[in-house]
């Protein structure tokens, strides 16, 4: 199953917005076949694992980090595939947490003889996929808040000049944003650090994704400038939330510059993140990377929007004027003492903790509870 895990994880941007799913066939104390989902090449793991096993798949073990399907989609039932090839045992690390299909992949394989056992390395399977169980319990993306702050828990110092980026944290921990990046469906930001910044947003990692990365940016008046890398390096990758307010000539020029803009309801400026969420969600958006400044890190934090945060903390202080890591929402230390599941790693000089605010599994049941 650590290798079916394994196999799984190497598909980190090319199986959204399907699920990452390994599988190992095993007969015979051999792995016979082996395989992972790959959204452009459809076949699911199970079958990319049988084609590879072919006669040796009869009587043997299948272990699979997600319970195989049983519905025709884009391929035909996972379920049925692994009994037509003669598979005697399956070894399933997590249902699916799919509330219309969950447990009917495994009914399917009991009814066909074909043993089954389920919560092998449970834990570590739903991890892999918190982004694919949100976006079928709940019809929006995870939402993953990453952020840097100085030793005094600030973002930004107070006097900087416009559109320069000031880098707080070191260059490895920098490298390990793009891994996120590259993890993510999208990448979401505010007019705001647009102005300040004038940041890129892309996917720097080399490694190869299946879509770009798309670019989004809350702008509800549209004072997005022209001359931003995010407009001069736009290639139907870069997408602008404005409000009902925004002048029509300036959402002329953005879309004559390649970029799509989106209106959107908003209340005091303040666009509606969960229609934001939603519309992501409906362009099969599975993850969404929050990279913002003050006011929008405590909008979705007091909206309780945001599943999982990365927090960098850097040595040094930026001075009690410089820009707070969430206004009105309060410092980060607040979010680190919310978050479970902790995990504490270093990055060059600079400290990173990272955990969950919000379940993506909320009531999926566990093997343990059958």
């Amino acid at each position: 199953m650590r290798w079916a895990l394994e196999l799984a994880r190497a598909t980190e941007g090319l199986a959204s917005p399907n699920p990452q799913v390994g599988c190992v066939i095993v007969r015979d104390g051999e792995i016979v076949g082996e395989g992972a989902h790959i959204y452009d090449n459809f076949d699911h793991a199970e079958v990319v694992a049988l084609k590879h096993a072919g006669e040796r798949a009869r009587g043997s073990t299948a272990y699979v980090t997600l319970e195989p399907c049983n519905h025709h989609g884009r391929t035909g039932p996972c379920s049925e595939a692994l009994i037509l090839a003669g598979v005697r045992r399956v070894v399933a690390a997590t249902v699916d947490p799919n509330p219309r299909v969950s447990g009917q992949g495994f009914a399917k394989l009991h009814t066909a003889g074909v043993e089954v056992i389920v919560g092998v390395l449970e834990q570590e399977a739903r991890r892999l996929n918190d982004a694919f169980a949100r976006g079928v319990r709940s019809c929006r993306p995870l939402v993953t808040l990453k952020t840097a702050v100085s030793a005094d828990g600030m973002i930004a110092p107070a006097l900087r000049e416009k559109r320069e980026p000031v880098w707080i944290t070191g260059s490895e921990a920098r490298e390990q944003v793009q891994h996120l990046r590259r993890a993510s469906d999208a990448v979401l930001t505010g007019i705001g650090t647009v102005l300040a910044d004038d940041p890129l947003l892309t996917d720097r990692s080399g490694l190869a994704r299946r879509r770009p990365l798309l670019r989004v940016v809350l702008d509800s008046q549209l004072r997005m400038p022209l001359d931003s890398q995010l407009i001069k390096t736009a290639q139907q990758d870069v997408l602008v939330f404005c409000g009902p307010a925004a002048e029509e000539h300036r959402l002329c020029a953005l879309q004559a510059a390649g970029v799509e803009v989106v209106r959107v309801e908003s209340s005091h400026d303040q666009l509606d993140l969960n229609i934001i969420l939603g519309v992501l969600s409906e362009r099969k958006m599975l993850s969404v990377l929050l990279e913002c400044g003050s006011q929008l890190n405590a909008a979705f934090l007091n909206s309780g929007l945001v599943d999982k945060a990365v927090i960098f903390s850097a040595k040094q202080s930026l001075g009690a004027d410089a820009v707070p890591f969430a206004r009105g929402f309060g410092p980060p230390e607040k979010l680190g003492e919310q978050l479970r599941n902790v995990t504490r790693t270093r990055f060059g000089e600079d400290a990173c903790i990272s955990g969950i605010l919000l379940n993506p599994w909320e009531g999926v049941p566990h093997a343990s509870d059958n």
